[in-house]
């Protein structure tokens, strides 16, 4: 097991990211945004210097966090937008050594939804290329229990995995998005348990007003604990990566300054630290 982050919950400047994980000493950062551009994205300089930066460091990056069928891209944009997007990381991530990839599932057309059927049909057609272009290039496809049709419940995902049917595409769960979504954290946990093959670390409270207050790990609804004791009770050697939405929640726009975003994440990541330390006496 190793301990990583997404790291533009501690500032946007890649210097900023590596300070951040440095200071947890932690090897491993989990690269999302960058100048407020994603990873995947970025043109060849900004890329160069990024990996110039973090190998400098002698730091590693355990996944891309990708905008791939993500939040922001609906069942209805267009699905060559994550084919490009998807083949333009490929050689990014080998570049840095990186298996792992962050997507999800496509949500819904607000305006014009599609039917639930129709729905689940496109998006696993849509999983199933993309899966395709990830077995061929010899990366994993890491599917977050967020938006998407995947996302729905954890039947839905395994729905998704099993009829996708590639070993390039896994789970990466996230112990706080259940709470969010109204789910029950730890059932989501134990239906996809054998597909986990990567791990977000965040927590939340449902409030009574159906608001979501993010909290720290192992004080909200997440069984942070609880999901972690069971991962390493079982063996799990792959990466704890953290998302605190405490400062930062990048797909709102809800962001605060520089001093407390650096100070939310260091924290949270030192309280993820001592819960794993407990765990392990």
């Amino acid at each position: 097991m190793f301990f990583s982050g997404i790291s533009d919950e501690a500032g946007q400047p890649i210097a900023t990211q590596i300070r951040a994980h440095r200071e947890l000493g932690w090897k491993h950062l989990e690269l999302r945004m960058v100048d407020g551009v994603n990873i995947t994205q970025l043109d060849d300089a900004a890329f160069g210097a990024t990996y110039d930066a973090v190998t400098a460091a002698g730091m590693e990056v355990s996944c891309f966090g990708s905008a791939v069928a993500n939040w922001a891209r609906p069942i209805s944009c267009d699905p060559n937008i994550d084919i490009e997007d998807l083949k333009q990381a490929v050689p990014k991530m080998h570049k840095f050594g990186t298996q792992f990839i962050r997507v999800m599932s496509y949500p819904n057309d607000t305006d014009s939804p599609l039917s639930d059927t129709e729905w689940r049909r496109e998006s696993i057609g849509r999983m199933k290329e993309l899966a395709r272009i990830a077995e061929d290039s010899g990366i994993i496809l890491c599917h977050e229990n967020c938006s998407g049709w995947g996302g729905l419940s954890a039947e839905n995902s395994n729905i998704l995995l099993g009829e996708v049917d590639s070993p390039a595409l896994k789970v990466v769960f996230d112990t706080g998005n259940p709470v969010t979504y109204g789910q029950d954290a730890w059932d989501y946990y134990q239906t996809v348990a054998e597909s986990i093959v990567y791990v977000h670390i965040k927590d939340a409270i449902k409030e009574a007003d159906g608001t979501d207050t993010y909290t720290y790990c192992g004080e909200g609804n997440g069984y942070v604990k609880e999901i972690l004791s069971d991962l390493l009770a079982k063996g799990y050697a792959g990466g704890i990566s953290i998302e605190p939405h405490l400062a930062a929640v990048i797909h709102t726009g809800e962001t605060t300054d520089a001093s407390k975003l650096y100070d939310s994440y260091t924290e949270y990541g030192r309280r993820l630290m001592k819960i794993v330390e407990e765990i392990q006496k």
